[in-house]
């Protein structure tokens, strides 16, 4: 008796779906790519195919490798949605360019989120913080914690170090959540972004005329950058500025709830950068992972790559390796554990294009959710968690609001 051979398991598609799943964790088609290998074949919506590289050291070495483009112009650079590769080439951002582009942009912005200037900074953003607090108290429970405290936090620390008028943050956050929708219309992310870096090239044409103390108006005083040029950093700036950290803020909220002995720890101000770092690792709220494409034909976990091939760095998985972050004494890497050793995270990324604000996302982090936890003790859900709804229809996960009571 002959066996018929097994047929070989489809490439999964990207982006993957959350559906039925640990809201905090990775959907599981990333997981079990990463349980089969750690550079594996994937699909992605336009039909194409690329690698999926899910193994923290092979993820690392990927983001640290010259040979692994950034740049979207790229014809075959790969893309999670049809149409939007075309749109992101039309104005590239640093972020989606190589050297000498990447580094001559990034450096003109670099000073403004250094540690040091940062760090200058933290009672100005604990003033924010509490004066957000303040006004979420006083209009009484419940209140939604999304749209009452971690969405305007960051969007102002984000509009005072622009110089982007805060009356304005309804438009760009409205924006905003449309450039970073994997499910909107190709035409409507094309106006959004046409929208947004009008208006940004806008104040930068006002702040040449009439420079303030702040970001744009110091790239507004070169002459060797368009206003074009301008409007697209500060889109980045922007949009990731108040984007990336109001979804930590949200997300690290919910699930220290659901540990309030881990929460409890937060009010020791020495526990607090350590359980920022782990909350980053745990959730990497860039669930997609990072694009890249291959110059030339590269070794990476095992697996030749072809000059020409798409591959996305996943992040998420990256930061659930058991060899890297289950130490002894410490839960699983699967689980949040606030007093472990999570410094080697990737959840800002890794090598040249590891991301610009990290110093001040810990920042805001540390601030917002020490201050949260120590000034409402009895912080609670105003609903059952089944009510609440994800934001996995974006490149950015979070939660669309969540409803408190203290």
């Amino acid at each position: 008796m002959t066996s018929t051979p097994t047929a070989p398991a489809p490439a999964p598609l990207l982006p993957a779906p959350h559906d039925g799943v640990c809201p905090f964790s990775p959907p599981p088609v990333y997981t079990e790519a990463a349980r089969a290998g750690t550079v594996t074949r994937a699909a992605l919506l336009d039909g194409s195919s690329c690698w999926l590289v899910t193994g923290y050291h092979e993820v690392r070495s990927l983001l640290s490798d010259r040979r692994f483009s950034a740049d979207v112009r790229r014809p075959e650079f790969p893309s999670f949605t049809p149409g939007r590769r075309a749109i992101l080439a039309a104005n590239p951002n640093f972020l989606r360019l190589d050297d000498p582009e990447h580094s001559r942009l990034r450096r003109m912005v670099t000073g403004d989120f250094l540690v040091k200037r940062v760090e200058a900074m933290r009672p100005e953003v604990q003033q924010i913080v509490d004066e957000a607090l303040d006004r979420m108290t006083a209009s009484g429970a419940p209140a939604d914690l999304v749209g009452d405290f971690a969405l305007p936090v960051p969007s102002l620390v984000i509009c005072l170090l622009l110089g982007v008028p805060y009356e304005d943050r309804q438009m760009f956050q409205e924006l905003s959540r449309v450039l970073v929708s994997t499910t909107v219309e190709e035409a409507e992310v094309r106006r959004a972004q046409t929208e947004l870096l009008d208006y940004l090239g806008g104040l930068a044409a006002q702040k040449r005329r009439r420079p303030g103390d702040d970001i744009l108006s110091r790239l507004a005083a070169r002459d060797d950058l368009s206003l074009r040029e301008i409007a697209a950093t500060g889109m980045l700036l922007l949009v990731a500025g108040h984007e990336t950290t109001a979804n930590m803020i949200g997300l690290s909220t919910l699930l220290l709830l659901r540990h309030p002995a881990q929460a409890a720890r937060l009010t020791d101000p020495a526990a607090v950068p350590g359980a920022v770092e782990e909350l980053l690792r745990h959730l990497t709220i860039i669930h997609m992972g990072l694009p890249r494409l291959a110059l030339e034909d590269v070794e990476l976990g095992g697996v030749r790559i072809r000059a020409g091939d798409g591959v996305v760095a996943m992040l998420s998985t990256a930061n659930r390796d058991e060899e890297l972050f289950g130490a002894p004494g410490h839960l699983p890497a699967d689980e949040l554990d606030v007093d472990r050793d999570a410094r080697r995270h990737l959840a800002f990324g890794f090598g040249v294009h590891q991301c610009l604000g990290q110093p001040l996302a810990r920042a805001e982090l540390q601030i917002a959710l020490a201050t949260l936890f120590h000034r409402l003790p009895g912080l609670r859900l105003a609903v059952p968690e089944s009510e609440l709804t994800f934001r996995s229809d974006a490149f950015i996960y979070g939660l669309k609001a969540l409803p408190i009571a203290w």
